[in-house]
């Protein structure tokens, strides 16, 4: 991509940049635990409510960006998303906190869930991987920015300082899209919205996603039911938000399956790695954001190859196999580890899965009508959200069973702590490959 191609894609990757920062909230939880003279498990709040809200929504706004222009919806988006980031920094309670996190998450639905439809339109067809690479690897390094800047925006402006600096942004890139950088919406008849599918699919997709965090069986069935209505609906109407007939296509279930696993076990960097640094490797807070976006900028040149390399079910292979092999290297840590392979463990499954990404996000976005890009780019972020709520619980769970049965053994606590991480990253190292085995059934 030459400069003058990138240069179109930047007013976009900037507006995009409000979602992914928000990585640096992390490293303000400290600080808001003590402002509202919190318990610890309630600071989860503020994840669940923010990824609950735009998990269950990217969908339906991905079909509203297909029917009504992308470049609408991202600015609308944009504008909601610095209203509410801003009430963020000025809300006076801890429950006024989370209820503008759910504000807020319905801006970042608008956001996402039209990016990648905005950067396929921005360039010729046979650009679309270069274009999507480019927009994963901004979308990367704006993952990587939080941690690493979110202790200096702490130090410097208090907890509000990681929502409030957003705000600028958000404007900036507004006035950057002004005039036609982007493209209006399509020419055409518009086509319908089917209002009562989305929101049985926001019901069933907000109820699937905290039964997951919850563990608990009436969610579950509020979603089977939600969901099962949102199918029986969606077979009904000429054009639902999403076209369920697509998994009937050969691999497409599996493909989706696969990015599931894939998410599920890199999600487990972010969940486990944090306390490993900390306590095993003792680093001070400011080295382990900048250990942590080692696997960020893993991602961002797997992104970069998979984009030259034209995606692919080969990029999907050996992207599955490599950030795999990545998990399983972070398994065999413990006290002695150097540094160098603590950074290329995480460089390596980083690579592996921003080049499994990149050939994912392009092989489900060719295989859907242009009109429904919106729809695709979101149902990509759909099956990474739905792995790294899983993540969540199913990798805390294998930890701390492990960890639980190494000090019942008469394990020292870190002994135990290295017991329950080993087996953690075991099983998420496992799960791409099984990933891979599921393609191979495809493509092999």
């Amino acid at each position: 991509m030459t400069p003058a191609e990138a240069r179109r894609l930047f007013p976009l990757l900037l507006g995009t940049l409000v979602v992914p920062f928000d990585t640096a909230l992390n490293v303000a939880f400290p600080q808001i635990i003590q402002a509202f003279d919190l318990p610890l498990p309630a600071i989860q709040w503020l994840i669940i409510a923010y990824v609950l809200t735009y998990g269950s929504l990217m969908l339906a706004v991905g079909r509203i960006g297909d029917i009504w222009g992308h470049a609408r919806v991202f600015r609308f988006g944009l504008c909601w998303s610095a209203m509410t980031m801003l009430l963020c920094a000025l809300a006076p309670s801890y429950g006024a906190l989370l209820f503008c996190r759910v504000l807020q998450g319905v801006g970042a639905a608008f956001v996402i869930g039209c990016g990648a439809a905005l950067a396929t339109s921005l360039y010729p067809e046979a650009m679309r991987a270069r274009a999507l690479a480019a927009y994963a690897a901004g979308f990367a390094a704006c993952s990587a920015l939080g941690p690493l800047l979110g202790g200096l925006l702490v130090a410097w402006g208090g907890w509000q300082a990681v929502f409030w600096i957003r705000v600028p942004v958000a404007l900036l890139a507004l006035w950057l899209l002004r005039g036609g950088l982007v493209p209006p919406r399509p020419a055409g008849p518009r086509e319908s919205f089917d209002g009562a599918g989305a929101l049985l699919l926001a019901l069933g997709m907000a109820s699937l996603l905290l039964a997951i965090n919850r563990g608990a069986i009436p969610l579950f069935l509020m979603a089977g039911l939600a969901l099962g209505g949102f199918a029986w609906r969606s077979l009904g109407v000429a054009r639902p938000i999403l076209d369920l007939r697509l998994f009937r296509r050969p691999g497409f279930a599996r493909l989706n399956l696969a990015s599931l696993l894939v998410n599920l076990a890199g999600f487990g960097v972010m969940l486990l790695v944090p306390f490993y640094l900390a306590s095993v490797a003792a680093l001070p807070p400011a080295w382990v954001g900048g250990v942590l976006a080692a696997g960020h900028l893993g991602s961002m040149l797997g992104s970069a190859l998979g984009g030259r390399l034209g995606g692919g079910p080969r990029c999907a292979l050996a992207g599955a196999g490599l950030g795999g092999a990545g998990l399983l290297m972070i398994a065999f840590w413990g006290p002695g580890t150097s540094a160098w392979l603590l950074l290329a463990a995480l460089l390596l499954q980083g690579f592996g899965i921003g080049l499994f990404t990149l050939a994912y996000t392009d092989m489900i976005t060719a295989s859907m009508r242009r009109e429904d890009r919106g729809v695709a780019g979101s149902l990509t972020l759909l099956t990474r959200t739905l792995g790294i709520v899983l993540a969540a619980s199913l990798l805390t769970l294998v930890f701390g069973a492990g960890e639980a049965g190494a000090l019942a053994a008469g394990a020292a606590p870190m002994a135990g702590f290295l017991a329950g991480f080993g087996q953690a990253f075991w099983v998420a190292g496992a799960l791409p490959f099984l990933a891979l085995a599921l393609l191979l059934r495809r493509w092999g």
